[in-house]
């Protein structure tokens, strides 16, 4: 009988790298000065800033991901809310390097990336990052 030791050490290896990137999901981080254009969304700016999520049709988390911020924002009237099909707008999704969804963008009152959230951001970051805009 073989040694089962490179299989356990596999195993425990891919389950580490496992936590660690569920842990890191849905984390906000600062992020490039790329400026997307209210052309390009289809929508208007905020008047201090804008949430652009990108989502696709059939993603479970996508649907969590707007719950939670559409519930954080709704008393913010000078923050936008803009929901983007990924599918819909492949040059935008390009242009911005989205990789997969969901991913929420945090804009300046211009239209400049401040930072960007994969996955579904969790709420008290969420809150940390819309007060500090």
């Amino acid at each position: 009988m073989e040694s089962l030791l490179p299989l356990v050490l596999l195993l425990a290896l891919t389950s580490i790298a496992g936590i660690i990137y569920h842990a890191k999901k849905g984390d906000i981080k600062k992020s490039k000065r790329l400026q997307i254009f209210e052309s390009e969304i289809g929508a208007r700016y905020g008047k201090r800033a804008s949430i652009l999520q990108f989502s696709t049709t059939f993603c479970s988390e996508c649907r969590a991901a707007k719950a939670i911020v559409k519930d954080v924002v709704k008393e913010l009237s000078d923050i936008a809310y803009i929901e983007l099909d990924a599918e819909s707008n492949l040059d935008l999704v390009r242009r911005v390097d989205i990789r997969s969804t969901p991913i929420t963008i945090f804009l300046d009152k211009n239209g400049y990336e401040i930072a960007r959230a994969k996955g579904t951001p969790k709420r008290d970051q969420l809150i940390k990052a819309i007060q500090a805009l």
